[in-house]
């Protein structure tokens, strides 16, 4: 049920959800370190590579996001709120709009939230764009596909640990 204080999604707001079999404060870590970050961001066939990770509030994450055929996708992220171990709040964008040519993805904010729940932590993802038609575009590109790849990949390198 959702509550006043629980957004839902609309023609400007995104949201994928998680519940992962692990404690709150590893799946945290999960996000909050760049070694392990690396190890599962990003899509199905995508490897990762942490250039920069300031993770605090006002700080910046930058990465390189590489498809199977080699292909570099740099993602330049403001880190706009860092709550350990509860939540995180960052915008992207592509540090150069060129690599997509005529279709460069829109920068949006992304604010993750980490709730313990009964057997794990529940993982929310509420991504806000500036417009519907840039939540548009993103969902054509497959984004909510591509997160739930990339939790997959979390969730198998969760029980790695």
């Amino acid at each position: 049920m959702l509550t006043a204080a629980t957004p839902a999604e609309d023609g400007r707001t995104l949201i994928v959800t998680r519940t992962l079999k692990a404690p709150r404060e590893l799946v945290w870590k999960m996000f909050s370190d760049p070694y392990h970050l690396a190890q599962w961001w990003g899509p199905k066939g995508f490897t990762n590579r942490v250039e920069t990770f300031a993770f605090r509030t006002g700080g910046k994450w930058l990465h390189v996001m590489i498809g199977q055929d080699g292909r570099e996708l740099p993602t330049d992220n403001d880190i706009v709120e860092v709550t350990p171990p509860r939540r995180i709040v960052f915008r992207n964008a592509p540090t150069d709009p060129r690599i997509f040519g005529d279709n460069p993805p829109p920068g949006f904010t992304k604010t993750l939230t980490f709730d313990a729940v009964e057997g794990g932590t529940l993982l929310k993802l509420v991504c806000v764009f500036d417009t519907p038609e840039h939540k548009d575009a993103v969902v054509r590109r497959g984004f909510r596909d591509g997160t739930n790849e990339s939790f997959d990949k979390l969730e198998a390198q969760l029980a790695t640990l």
